[in-house]
């Protein structure tokens, strides 16, 4: 396979497309859309987001101690878009956006009701990349929308339609068909079978 250089940049996909929910510490919600998140630890477990340093929702998740990432079904590629183009300084997201809060079982943060996988975060480490702050989040509790689910933990991926982005090109896309299951002791590359 042929390819060409890029230069140092952000194109790298896909990427999932997330609202990370946090509260200021007078109590007042916001939200932002970022598609640099997830998982990063299984023991403990561990959620990673980056954002700018200067963003309302890192103030305050650094005065709470607390956030919450919540996938985004493709159903709303426009709301989430919005929600990461304007800064909770100067607009009320959630009421524009029409989405909803919902209270979360650990931490005070709220989750987004018309989220189908939320994910309660305790912060336990910043990292400095330049103008971007990679933020460490134990998590805590995670909420699957009923029926995703089965008795022998089996998700049926299409009860969450998560929605991703292309960052580089800036386009959002919902997932395509499975293409294969990932066993215990791995996918064999043997073809004769």
């Amino acid at each position: 396979m042929k390819k060409e250089l890029l230069g140092p940049c952000v194109t790298f996909f896909p990427q999932p497309t997330t609202l990370v929910s946090t509260l200021s510490s007078e109590a007042e919600v916001n939200i932002m859309t970022a598609s640099w998140a997830g998982i990063v630890s299984k023991t403990p477990p561990t959620m990673a987001v980056s954002m700018h340093h200067g963003r309302k929702s890192y103030e305050n998740i650094k005065a709470t101690g607390e956030f919450v990432v919540n996938m985004v079904p493709a159903s709303l590629a426009v709301e989430a878009d919005y929600c990461g183009i304007r800064s909770g300084r100067d607009h009320d997201k959630l009421a524009t956006a029409g989405l909803h809060t919902e209270k979360a079982s650990v931490v005070k943060v709220p989750l987004i009701a018309e989220s189908p996988l939320s994910v309660e975060c305790k912060f336990t480490v910043e990292i400095p990349l330049g103008d971007y702050r990679l933020l460490l989040g134990e998590i805590v509790e995670v909420h699957a929308v009923e029926g995703a689910v089965g008795q022998q933990g089996e998700m049926d991926v299409a009860a969450f339609d998560p929605l991703v982005y292309l960052g580089g090109i800036r386009q959002y896309w919902s997932l395509g068909e499975k293409k294969a299951d990932a066993y215990k002791d791995g996918l064999s590359l043997d073809k004769s079978s």
